[in-house]
């Protein structure tokens, strides 16, 4: 078998940077000098993320493919000997993160060639990288237009002996910029005590998180302006400008591998206090003259049915705006009526304390019933369990049967004569067109 004199990938007008959803097309070329026996050329396109919890390590712990694209350009046979030209072309996904080289992790792009040849012959391979650059346009960020501010208070002590505090607020211009673009960062310093504080120092953070079961943390300072301290019971303001260099673009997405953003660091040496103002690094500048994009969740969004409220609204509109949005408003005439207060004469129907403690009058409950002179005059014959029936959240309409639950308590006016009436009038079944409500025959045949 000969060996290979050229084995190369050429792209297309050598180019070396794409963005997602282009193109990329090239050129695959073989010279041989002696035929070779082969199963399959092929050519793969991909892009990958690989982290690991070394420094400078490619065994890597994770990996995450964004995706992969093969095509076969040759099926088994012989190649010839000479030269050889095959071309392909694949289309780069639309969604890919920007290349990316770290110490404990990369972003990788390539092209890759093989020559599967049939056992026990040697393989050939090849591959070509090529980096993908992702568009973050600022605009659309919410908020992207408003100053980062923060502020911090430290106690200055020498010694062990307090003298004051010192006070620091600082903030930026706004939140986003692109590469080239100046960073105004204003600083506020407010020393109450009667010593001087060290220099203040306000510099651009990059912050890159290597997610593996350990996630790993590499934080650097890429540019870096410093000032004058203050002295003791003075106050002063601290304006400065930082230009921003070349930088990877902050990652917008969540669950990636590799995690990028930036803040400002705004710290005194002495004492020790540090604020962070975080910002954002894009590919396309901030745009005063647009609108600044609305929250992606907001809180709670108004009906659409409800004007909007005028300041100080009435103490009667506030509980309509704190009710669940998904409960819609009762449509019946009458709510449902509450639980009555059990008297002394109240039929021993109400469950378990154990079972629903949140019952009014079921945690005085102790299995006794008080005697009334219904009891007393009527046999103690044992209840039925099946003649009374309650489930919580449910709500029954009063009934006029004798020994039902919602029953309206006996007066203590009534006769033996009225008590021996109502109890034959029991195994009758009930008179609807005399009642003002209606009764439940089941529970009535049931007693």
């Amino acid at each position: 078998m000969g060996k290979l004199q050229e084995f190369e990938i050429t792209i297309n007008n050598n180019k070396t940077v794409y963005s997602p959803g282009e193109s990329l097309s090239g050129t695959l070329k073989i010279s041989i000098a002696q035929p070779i026996q082969c199963k399959a050329i092929k050519v793969n396109c991909q892009g990958f993320c690989g982290v690991t919890s070394k420094s400078n390590d490619t065994d890597w712990t994770e990996e995450e493919q964004y995706f992969s694209s093969s095509v076969s350009i040759a099926d088994k046979g012989t190649l010839k000997d000479g030269e050889h030209s095959f071309p392909f072309k694949f289309l780069l996904p639309a969604a890919a993160p920007t290349s990316f080289e770290g110490p404990y992790g990369q972003i990788i792009y390539r092209v890759r060639a093989f020559i599967d040849t049939p056992r026990f012959a040697k393989d050939y391979k090849i591959e070509k990288p090529f980096s993908m650059k992702n568009t973050v346009n600022l605009n659309e960020i919410p908020g992207i237009q408003e100053p980062s501010s923060s502020s911090v208070t430290k106690n200055f002590s020498y010694m062990l002996v307090k003298n004051g505090t010192v006070v620091l607020k600082a903030k930026s211009d706004m939140r986003g910029y692109i590469a080239g673009e100046i960073i105004k960062v204003f600083a506020e310093i407010e020393n109450k005590s009667d010593k001087s504080t060290g220099h203040v120092v306000a510099s651009l953070m990059q912050k890159v998180t290597y997610n593996t079961k350990k996630p790993t943390y590499d934080l650097r300072a890429v540019a870096e302006v410093e000032g004058p301290g203050v002295k003791g019971g003075q106050k002063t303001e601290w304006k400065e400008q930082i230009i921003v260099p070349s930088l990877h673009l902050s990652t917008l997405t969540d669950g990636n591998l590799i995690q990028i953003c930036y803040y400002i660091q705004v710290c005194l040496k002495y004492p020790e206090a540090s604020l962070t103002l975080p910002i954002y690094i894009g590919s396309i500048a901030v745009d005063p003259t647009l609108p600044s994009p609305s929250r992606a969740v907001p809180p709670m969004p108004a009906p659409r049915n409800n004007p909007t409220p005028a300041p100080g609204p009435s103490p009667v509109a506030a509980p309509a705006e704190s009710a669940p949005p998904s409960l819609p408003p009762r449509t019946t005439p009458k709510p449902a009526p509450k639980p009555r207060p059990r008297s002394s004469y109240t039929s021993p129907s109400a469950p378990p304390s154990d079972l629903y403690p949140e019952l009014p009058g079921v945690a005085n409950y102790n299995g006794e019933m008080p005697k009334s002179p219904l009891h007393e005059s009527s046999s103690q014959a044992p209840v039925s369990p099946n003649a009374f029936s309650y489930a919580p959240g449910l709500s029954f309409r009063q009934r006029q049967s004798s020994l039902g639950p919602s029953a309206p308590p006996f007066s203590s006016s009534t006769s033996p004569e009225d008590t021996n009436q109502m109890s034959s009038s029991a195994s009758l079944p009930p008179n609807y067109r005399s009642s003002a409500y209606p009764h439940d025959s089941f529970l009535a045949l049931t007693i």
